[in-house]
């Protein structure tokens, strides 16, 4: 017989978890010290393993206790219903982590206020619901359509995604220094980098992309986070500004 002290130290089970699993009836002591203290023989400590193995795959204590202490349980049944259990719970949680890098980026993006992040994801939430079908494939052909895959996504953890959210936030941060200012510029400039390397050659795809953006009602219907007018004309200035000086760069070095 093992003092239930020795049974805890064995099994990492806290004595206070094996007292309850007694009041309950779930695993009985069979004897006790003439101090009181419970103890077990090697068969209480198989069927407490077996416990731990059923607790691991999410069983309740009650059907733990009907399964081991009933002689009509459908294992099989049993076991496949919990599958589905498991399966419909990791599905969930799924979407919380979704929702979590969601509000995270939301948040970057929007400079640390959370309760503009919020807000937007909410609005995305109930346009979802109200989404048209189809209406992806009226503004885009199938080929496009597989390159909307590539487009950054807020719940996105690749670093492409993490990059592009980076750089919104940084532009929003930036705008009070004005479209041509050096930081802006610089925020441009790697902006333009990335798009060459997810979209080169591909300007018209680019353009109803770009032009599905600035209208807030194409851009929730396509699922895009909301980025405010005032935002947008801002990338466009600053935009058109770099590409300027670019061309005359370019010229004056091919003129050198």
């Amino acid at each position: 017989m093992i003092h239930i002290k020795e049974v805890a130290k064995q099994t990492d089970i806290t004595v206070r978890t094996l007292r309850y699993y007694d009041q309950i009836g779930l695993l009985t002591a069979p004897a006790k010290t003439e101090g009181g203290h419970r103890l077990y023989s090697e068969e209480e400590l198989r069927k407490l393993q077996y416990i731990q193995f059923l607790k691991g795959m999410g069983y309740s204590l009650q059907d733990i206790k009907d399964m081991l202490l009933g002689s009509d349980w459908d294992w099989l049944a049993s076991l496949q219903n919990q599958l589905v259990c498991i399966m419909e719970e990791q599905q969930r949680l799924k979407q919380i982590e979704s929702s979590l890098r969601e509000l995270i980026n939301g948040i970057i993006v929007e400079g640390g206020d959370e309760r503009a992040a919020v807000q937007k994801l909410i609005r995305l939430s109930h346009q979802h619901k109200k989404r048209v079908p189809g209406f992806k494939e009226s503004l885009f052909n199938e080929r496009e359509i597989q390159l909307l895959e590539k487009v950054p996504k807020m719940n996105g953890e690749d670093p492409d995604s993490m990059e592009w959210i980076a750089l919104l936030g940084q532009l929003k941060q930036h705008m009070k220094d004005g479209p041509d200012s050096p930081k802006v510029q610089n925020i441009i400039r790697r902006m333009l980098e990335k798009q060459a390397e997810e979209f080169k050659d591909e300007d018209e795809f680019i353009d109803k992309l770009w032009e599905s953006r600035k209208s807030p009602k194409q851009s929730e219907m396509l699922g895009l986070y909301p980025i405010e007018k005032e935002v947008l004309e801002f990338m466009e200035q600053a935009y058109d500004i770099y590409m300027a000086s670019f061309q005359e760069t370019t010229k004056k070095g091919r003129e050198s």
